[in-house]
């Protein structure tokens, strides 16, 4: 994921259980968003800087899954997510991937 040098207008955060649709856990703009950042650099969260992502992210409300249609962009961000931190998720089936 790529290095935010400017804090951003946006900022969202997935939760993903490995089992169901990612949920937006945490979205904000200007300083809630500089705090979310902050927030997952301190717990070792990786960050993507995807612009045009982040703009359909922040559409769909706070605690909802995100829309079928979004699933191949936001799994490619957390599988990438995933790969820099040597895990995969709790209840990750790995058969069914």
């Amino acid at each position: 994921m790529k290095d935010i040098i400017n804090p951003p207008d946006i900022a969202i955060a997935l939760k993903y259980d490995g089992q169901s649709a990612p949920v937006i856990a945490a979205k904000g703009r200007g300083d809630i968003a500089q705090d979310i950042i902050e927030l997952a650099i301190a717990n070792g969260i990786p960050l993507d800087n995807n612009p045009e992502l982040v703009t359909l992210l922040s559409s769909i409300p706070l605690g909802d899954s995100i829309p079928e249609a979004l699933y191949i962009a936001v799994a490619e961000v957390i599988a990438f997510a995933y790969l820099l931190s040597d895990k995969v998720p709790e209840n990750f089936n790995k058969q069914a991937s």
